[in-house]
This record gives C-alpha cells, sequence and structure tokens, in this order.
C-alpha cells in the first residue's frame, strides 16, 4: 500500500508517528510490568451524538486498515525515537518488529451509529493494541464527523446532487479525507484533484471570479470560457449584475449552455429570478447551481428553489458546528495473565462526569419494526438473543493481521444510502433533538 493512497506526503514513510507519546511509555512499562502481551480488548465508541444529531455515519474505515497496514517503525522512525530518549533501548528493539497481528471488528463503513454502538473492536496484545488508539480515533473522529454532516446535507437535498468543494477551507490533506468522506455521505463530485486521484471520486469545476476579472468585460471572459470548454460549461453569472450575465451567458453560449453559477445575494429570490429569465432566453435545460457558505440548514431552505446542484465547503469540511464525534477507544477486557488461554475479564473505567464506560466484549445488532425501520440499537455481551442473530452489525475488517474486508467507495456509499433509508423518518428533521433510536443494553454491568 503507497502512503499516497492515504493522503500523506510521499516522504513519510509509516504512520507509526501518527500516535501520541504516552502510547509508547505506556508500552515501555507494560513490557518492563510482564503485562504488555496479555491479551486484551479495546474498543471504540462515543457516550453521546453532537448536540441536535439523529445519528451518526461510520466513516474512514477504509483509511484506519491503511494505516494499520502501514503502522510500521523503521529505521528514521526508530532514530527520532532514539534521538528524543521517548523510549529505552529494549523498547525501540520491540518496536523494530511491530507487525499488528490481532484481529479488528467493526461496523461495516458507511453504517449508521448510536451513543454506545461499538463502531470497532480491536484485540491483540496490549502491546500491539494500545499503540493503534490515536491513530484509529483521529480518523474515526474526523472522517465520521464530515461524514455525518453530508449525510444530513444529502438528506436535505433530495434527488439534487452536491459538490464538494472545500478544499481551501481546511488543511490539504484534511481536504482529501474530507472528500472521501463527503462522498461516503452522499455527495457526488468533489473540486479537490487530491480526492479524484486518490480515491476515484468524480471531479468538477467551474471558474472564479478572478477569471471573470482577469478579461476586459464578461461577455471576453465567458466567451473564452465556452471557447475552451463547450457550451456545456457552467458560467459564473455574479461577478458584477445577474441579470445582465445570464443575458450575456445565453447570447455567448446558445441555449444548450450547460449551467449557471450563482455565487451570492438572496440565493432563493435570485435562483428564481434566473431561472424565469433563462427559461425567457429559450434556455430551458441550463442548470443552476448555489454555491455560498451552505450548510445544512440553507440547503432545506432552498428546496422549493429552481436549484439543481448545490456547492458546499466550509460548512463541510469542518461538520456543520461539530468537527468530531467525541469517540474514544478504551479497553474494556483483558486477560489475567499472559497466557494465551487464560479467560479475558471485564474491565471499566468508573469515574464521575459523565465518563463512566461499561467492561466487556460486546457485540452489537439493530432491531427493526416488521417494516425494516430501525427501532432500537441493542448492545451487549454473551450469547446474542436468537431473533437478532442475523441482525448483528460487526464485521471483521482484520484477521491475525491481514485486511480482509476491503471495500470500494461506491460500495460503502450505497451501504450509507440503505442505511439511512432504514432509519425512522424522524431521523431527517433538522431540528434540535436527541438520537432517533434508543441504545439498549444487555448482559452489562458500568464500571469495574
Amino acid at each position: 500500500m503507497n502512503t499516497a493512497d492515504l493522503g500523506l506526503p510521499v516522504d513519510v514513510p509509516s504512520t507509526a508517528l501518527f500516535t501520541d507519546h504516552y502510547e509508547l511509555t505506556m508500552l515501555q512499562a507494560a513490557l518492563k510490568a510482564g503485562t504488555a502481551d496479555r491479551r486484551s480488548v479495546f474498543e471504540c465508541f462515543t457516550r453521546r451524538l453532537p448536540e441536535g444529531r439523529r445519528y451518526g455515519v461510520v466513516a474512514g474505515t477504509g483509511r484506519v486498515l491503511d494505516a494499520v497496514e502501514n503502522f510500521r517503525f523503521d529505521a528514521d522512525v526508530l532514530g527520532f525515537l532514539r534521538e528524543r530518549n521517548v523510549v529505552n533501548e529494549e523498547t525501540l528493539e520491540w518496536l523494530a518488529d511491530y507487525r499488528f497481528s490481532g484481529d479488528i471488528w467493526g461496523y461495516p463503513e458507511g453504517e449508521v451509529y448510536f451513543p454506545g454502538s461499538p463502531i470497532m473492536r480491536v484485540e491483540g496484545s496490549f502491546a500491539e493494541c494500545v499503540l493503534l488508539e490515536t491513530v484509529i480515533l483521529s480518523i474515526l473522529n474526523h472522517d465520521s464527523a464530515i461524514a455525518a454532516a453530508a449525510s444530513r446535507m444529502a438528506s436535505a437535498a433530495g434527488d439534487r446532487p452536491l459538490i464538494e468543494m472545500g478544499a481551501r477551507r481546511t488543511h490539504e490533506l484534511a481536504a482529501v479525507a474530507a472528500s472521501r468522506a463527503a462522498y461516503v455521505g452522499g455527495f457526488a463530485t468533489t473540486s479537490d484533484l487530491a480526492a479524484g486521484f486518490r480515491y476515484g471520486i468524480p471531479t468538477v469545476g467551474t471558474s472564479a471570479h478572478a477569471f471573470t476579472l482577469l478579461h476586459d468585460n464578461e461577455r471576453d471572459a465567458f466567451q473564452a470560457q465556452v471557447d475552451s470548454l463547450g457550451r456545456n460549461t457552467t458560467l459564473l453569472v455574479d461577478t458584477y449584475d445577474v441579470t445582465e450575465a445570464v443575458r450575456t451567458a445565453v447570447e455567448v453560449a446558445g441555449p444548450e449552455l450547460g449551467a449557471v453559477r450563482i455565487d451570492s445575494g438572496d440565493l432563493l429570490l435570485v435562483a428564481h429570478r434566473v431561472r424565469q429569465q433563462l427559461d425567457e432566453l429559450g434556455a430551458v435545460d441550463t442548470k443552476i447551481v448555489v454555491t455560498s457558505d451552505l450548510d445544512e440548514y440553507a440547503i432545506a431552505s432552498l428546496a422549493a428553489a429552481p436549484v439543481d446542484a448545490y456547492g458546499v465547503g466550509t460548512q463541510l469540511v469542518t461538520g456543520s458546528g461539530h468537527p468530531t464525534c467525541s469517540m474514544v477507544y478504551k479497553l474494556v477486557a483483558r486477560a489475567e495473565s499472559a497466557d494465551p488461554k487464560a479467560p479475558l475479564v471485564p474491565v471499566a473505567k468508573k469515574s464521575s462526569g459523565g465518563k463512566t464506560s461499561i467492561g466487556g466484549r460486546k457485540w452489537a445488532a439493530r432491531r427493526v419494526d416488521d417494516d425494516g425501520i430501525a427501532e432500537a440499537e441493542v448492545v451487549g455481551t454473551g450469547p446474542v438473543p436468537a431473533e437478532l442473530a442475523d441482525r448483528q452489525l460487526l464485521v471483521e475488517l482484520v484477521k491475525g493481521g491481514e485486511v480482509v474486508a476491503r471495500e470500494t467507495l461506491d460500495v460503502v456509499r450505497d451501504r450509507h444510502a440503505g442505511a439511512r433509508g432504514n432509519l425512522p423518518l424522524s431521523a431527517t428533521q433538522l431540528s434540535r433533538g436527541e438520537a432517533v433510536i434508543p441504545t439498549e443494553y444487555v448482559h452489562l454491568r458500568s464500571g469495574s
């Protein structure tokens, strides 16, 4: 796997330093104490959804699998750790041979989740599992936040396509991951060529106000664009006067003009006026694309407008107000010794302040009603109730250190559309509210 597939600079040899200092010092202490080889189970989950969200979206799983494969301590990485005196030589020797050899289970990418859902479960020795905490959380927290915002926007947009165009509003590497997550959540295209190159997402583009301002007048700018890109291009019509620009655009390109883009003003009012003008000029098939700091609320407000597509940037790549999902990675079970046959013992953090965890290796299933609509997320330990046996959510992603569940983005995208479609209708509401279905716990105890 090339590191370019992760959206990493080509000179980054591994993902091993995408971690926190204390992961390695914990490893050193566990090696010295003789507890590093104890079989352990870590789970990734969130205690609550961001305010106002009715469901979460699992995104970034494919990137997690890439990151686990590339988690290697090569000579340069080990040299850095040695120079900084992060860990001792014995630990460096252990890290030099590191390869994750455990198992990873998780909700399939694109699936929805709720508070308490064991979104990802990592099993192996304490030493090999604890090192993956930061990189797993950084990917899942970012990508799932973007995908959740994208999903809400896609729901608000209905059948109208969405264009991801937020690369200039975030870190250049985060922009690539955001494009991928947005595609999972329901966006149709991206403006970011790196995302198109790395993940095969369809790319599109129009033109900027700078292109119009470059030319002596708007007509010259439109003519240059049409001469180069053809009549099916999209012309930006709000640099000066919108009404005059639309008239000029149709005169230059003819009624075969592909689309016009509106990037400012009262979009609802302007879209109606532009649609009427285009129809009067005979450009009845010319589309209208709107941009300008859109979010799910603005998109919903334009439902009655004659708009054909939306371009979304800033609000999407920042999670529309919720740039993280607050997922955590907690040890929920461990063996009492390094003996491979030693039984697992449930463990959990028990504290005040709303951070109590629930111990035990968990399964999850989604109970549905007679119409196939979700009515509860059921999380438990021990035997799975017979009526939920075929509704289990976790699938095997990594077995014995080998990835066993690679999927194309189109499969993931279709899965999300289906999962969202099987939620109660109130999941699409943009008003404040709690998770659209409750989480029920079976055979579990909090704290230990």
